[in-house]
C-alpha cells in the first residue's frame, strides 16, 4: 500500500502538467485563428516551426548542392596560427588575407578539428545546422519577450526564405556565428546579466566587425540605466575581453593585428554589391561617397537618440549623471525599449552601409518582423508588411543583384525607416506618473 501511495504521488505532478498542457492546446486549437494573430501563442508556433525547421536544414544540406565560397580560406587562415604564425599581415587565404578579429580565429580553430581539418564539410554543414537551430531558438526568446510580432509572421522567417537558409548551411560563412553570439548577449541584456551580455556582445564583435552597428544603442541603453560611471565597468569588460583574445597577436605584431582584424576604411568590390548596383562604379568606390553615408549614419542615429529613444524632457546630458541624481527616477529597462534601440542602431547603419554583400543578409533578417510589425501605423496593413518583407527577400535572392533590386531595397528600407520615425516609442512609465503629477 505505501508503495503504491509514493507510486501515485510521484505521478500526481506530471498528471497535472500533462493535463494542464492538454487544456492549453485544446484552448489554442479553439481559438486556432487567434494562434496565428496573438503573440501571447509566440512559443507555441516557434516550437512548431523549429520542428518543421529540423526536416528543412536536413534536406537543404542533403539535397542542394554546397557552394565553396569563404570556408576553405577559413580553413587555411586558421591553419597558419596553428602553425605558428601569429603575424596577422602573413595570415592568407585563397580569397585573401585575414581580416577578421581573434574570436574568429579560436572559434574556427576549434571547427578546423572538428571537421578533420576543414575536410569534413558535411559535418560542418550539421555543425551549422545546429547553429542555425540555435540562433532561431534564441530569436524566439527575444520576440516572446517583446509581445509585439503575431505569430504568422515567423513562418516567413523561418521556413520561407532560401537565402538564410544558404548562408547558414550551403555557404558556411563566419556572419551567423557571430549573429548567435549577438542574440545570446540580448537574451542576456532582457534577463537583466548586463555583464554577462556585454561580454558575449564583445565575443561577438571578436568574430565579425559588423556587430558595431548594435554598439550605439548598447551605449545608450548602458547610459540609461547606469550613468557614465556604472556604465564604464561594463564597456571595460567588452573592452578587456577584445585585448585578451587579440593579446597573442598583439604581443606579435600590433599594428598589424588591428589595421588587418579592425579595418574601417576596408575597400568592397562593385561586382557583390547587393545596394549599390544602380550607381556608376566609380562613385561606389570614390572616398567622398563613403563619407556622405558616414555622416548620414551618424546624423540618423543623432537623431532617434535625441527624439525618440532619449524622452525624458531632461537634457541628453542627464544620461552621464548617475540615475539616483536624475529629476526622473530611474527605472528599469523594458523588453521593448531595449529590443527596440539595439534593432534600430543596427538598421541605420546597414541603411547606410557603404556596400553590403549576400551573406550580409543575416545581419538583419531576424530583426525585420520585429522592425516591421512593433510600430503601430495604420498606413501600413499586414499585407503591405508583408509585401516590404517579401521585396527585401526577392532583393536579397536577385543574383547578380540589378539597379531594380537594389533602388527597391532601399525603398524597403525607406518604408522601414520613415515608419520607425513616426511611430510612438516604448515610453517609460516614470515619465507618465511625472506628468500625471504636474
Amino acid at each position: 500500500m505505501a508503495a503504491g501511495v509514493r507510486k501515485r504521488g510521484r505521478a500526481g505532478p506530471a498528471t497535472r502538467a500533462a493535463g494542464l498542457c492538454g487544456q492549453w492546446l485544446r484552448r489554442a486549437w479553439q481559438e486556432r485563428r487567434l494562434l496565428l494573430l496573438e503573440p501571447r501563442y509566440t512559443l507555441l508556433v516557434a516550437a512548431c516551426l523549429c520542428l518543421a525547421e529540423v526536416g528543412i536544414t536536413f534536406w537543404v544540406i542533403h539535397r542542394v548542392a554546397y557552394t565553396e565560397i569563404d570556408w576553405k580560406a577559413y580553413m587555411a587562415q586558421v591553419e597558419g596560427v596553428i602553425n605558428g604564425t601569429y603575424d596577422y599581415t602573413q595570415l592568407q587565404g585563397d580569397t585573401g588575407p585575414l581580416v577578421y578579429p581573434a574570436g574568429f580565429v579560436y572559434i574556427f580553430m576549434g571547427l578546423y578539428y572538428a571537421t578533420g581539418r576543414g575536410t569534413d564539410i558535411r559535418m560542418a554543414q550539421h555543425i551549422f545546422a545546429v547553429l542555425y537551430l540555435a540562433t532561431l531558438l534564441l530569436v524566439f526568446l527575444i520576440y516572446h519577450q517583446t509581445c509585439k510580432v503575431p505569430p504568422f509572421v515567423f513562418f516567413f522567417m523561418c521556413c520561407a526564405s532560401y537565402r538564410v537558409h544558404s548562408i547558414f548551411v550551403l555557404r558556411l560563412f563566419n556572419d551567423p556565428v557571430a549573429m548567435a553570439l549577438l542574440f545570446l548577449s540580448i537574451n542576456l541584456l532582457l534577463a537583466r546579466r548586463w555583464g554577462w551580455g556585454c561580454c558575449c556582445f564583445s565575443l561577438a564583435v571578436s568574430v565579425k566587425m559588423n556587430v558595431l552597428l548594435f554598439a550605439p544603442g548598447l551605449l545608450f541603453l548602458l547610459l540609461t540605466q547606469f550613468g557614465f560611471r556604472g556604465a564604464l565597468p561594463k564597456l571595460g569588460i567588452c573592452a578587456v575581453l577584445q585585448v585578451v583574445l587579440g593579446l597573442p597577436f598583439l604581443l606579435e605584431n600590433p599594428i598589424g593585428y588591428l589595421s588587418r582584424s579592425f579595418d574601417l576604411g576596408r575597400q568592397f568590390l562593385f561586382r557583390w554589391t547587393v545596394n549599390w548596383r544602380f550607381l556608376p562604379e566609380a562613385l561606389f568606390l570614390h572616398r567622398a561617397f563613403h563619407v556622405a553615408l558616414l555622416a548620414a549614419h551618424l546624423t540618423l542615429l543623432f537623431l532617434f537618440a535625441f527624439c525618440k529613444w532619449h524622452r525624458t524632457g531632461e537634457s541628453i546630458l542627464s544620461l552621464l549623471k548617475d540615475p539616483s541624481k536624475r529629476k526622473v527616477p530611474p527605472q528599469p529597462l523594458t523588453p521593448n525599449q531595449i529590443i527596440s534601440t539595439l534593432f534600430t542602431s543596427n538598421f541605420i547603419g546597414i541603411c547606410f552601409s557603404r556596400s553590403l554583400h549576400y551573406q550580409f543578409y543575416v545581419w538583419y533578417f531576424h530583426t525585420l518582423p520585429y522592425l516591421l510589425w512593433a510600430t503601430p501605423a495604420r498606413w501600413l496593413t499586414h499585407l503591405l508588411r508583408l509585401l516590404v518583407l517579401g521585396l527585401i527577400e526577392l532583393s536579397w535572392n536577385t543574383y547578380p543583384s540589378t539597379s531594380c533590386s537594389s533602388a527597391a531595397l532601399h525603398i524597403c528600407h525607406a518604408i522601414i525607416l520613415l515608419q520607425l520615425w513616426l511611430g510612438p516609442q516604448p515610453f517609460p512609465k516614470s515619465i507618465q506618473h511625472s506628468k500625471k503629477a504636474h
